[in-house]
């Protein structure tokens, strides 16, 4: 699927034509990646790196055109159940147009970056500015997660939520690669921005771009570390509950058996004294409440 757009006066309109200087391709077939590598000349490995999720950020100079790898979060759904991937997104720019090329229809243009864009390479660069703030955005939305996720655990003792928390720490993980492998590809940007032609202006987003990214960087860290810390507390947590669960059960039965103990003695087919005794029912009944008593004792001054 091919997306049509122009840059113009600093912002992006829709295109309906084939002049539209913004191309974006969201999985393209077949069709699409011929015309991609033979009629553009971009490099067969280098588009299939921008469909790879597995893919390292990075920045390649070719005779036509400069192709740019970043690592994006993928738009959450509940199919993920809890799994917050990462993805790849390539930019290829040339000297009149910006080819994007992402694995996933998502709207990567939306938000305040873009409101008002200079040029290409001004846009190539808010695309990536972007994908930090959706990390931040996804980095909220895990701690909440988390923290519902840690109230579940303390009052039940199902694996899912478990599963669940063990899902979001996998999740950090991945994000903690693609947010320092956007690190690197901005401080080679920096590096190489007389190459691109970036001017004063450029150079100073570049260096907001390195501060933002190096403190989502530190925050993905900090809740990573918090969740891998906090995990055996919480299989802890479960392992205790359950061992008040079985004591709990323990004493229950105990309580069962001792009266179950006491009618089955007077019950056995053998003669005990004062078996023909009026009063023996009651005695009987009076003895088994009294073993259930003594439990109820011994549970309160022990202390269980």
């Amino acid at each position: 699927m091919i997306q049509q757009l122009e840059l113009r006066d600093g912002r992006l309109n829709g295109h309906e034509g084939m002049a539209g200087n913004v191309l974006v391709y969201v999985n393209p077939g077949e069709a699409e990646r011929k015309y991609l590598v033979e009629t553009l000349t971009i490099d067969e490995h280098t588009l299939n790196s921008a469909l790879d999720p597995d893919e390292l950020a990075r920045l390649e100079f070719e005779p036509e055109h400069v192709a740019i790898i970043f690592k994006r979060p993928k738009n959450y759904s509940s199919e993920d159940k809890f799994l917050f991937k990462v993805v790849s997104t390539g930019l290829f720019l040339f000297a009149d147009k910006l080819i994007v090329v992402m694995a996933d229809d998502a709207p990567i243009f939306q938000g305040r970056p873009f409101a008002k864009v200079s040029s290409l390479e001004d846009l190539a660069l808010r695309l990536i500015y972007r994908s930090i703030y959706h990390f931040i955005e996804h980095l909220k939305a895990i701690t909440v997660i988390s923290d519902e996720l840690e109230h579940q655990i303390s009052r039940s003792m199902e694996n899912k939520y478990l599963l669940n928390l063990f899902t979001l720490e996998k999740s950090l993980v991945y994000y903690l690669n693609g947010i320092n492998s956007n690190g690197k590809l901005i401080e080679r940007l920096k590096l190489s921005a007389g190459k691109l032609g970036l001017g004063p202006e450029s150079l100073e987003f570049l260096d907001d771009m390195i501060i933002e990214n190096n403190q989502c960087y530190e925050q993905a860290e900090t809740y990573s570390n918090i969740l891998a810390s906090m995990m055996d507390a919480r299989v802890s947590i479960v392992s205790n509950n359950l061992n008040w669960l079985m004591k709990t059960l323990n004493i229950i039965t105990i309580a069962i058996m001792l009266p179950t103990l006491v009618t089955s003695i007077f019950s056995m087919n053998v003669e005990f004294p004062g078996r023909t005794h009026g009063h023996m029912f009651w005695f009987i009944l009076a003895l088994a409440a009294v073993s259930v008593l003594l439990v109820g004792f011994v549970w309160r001054w022990k202390r269980w």
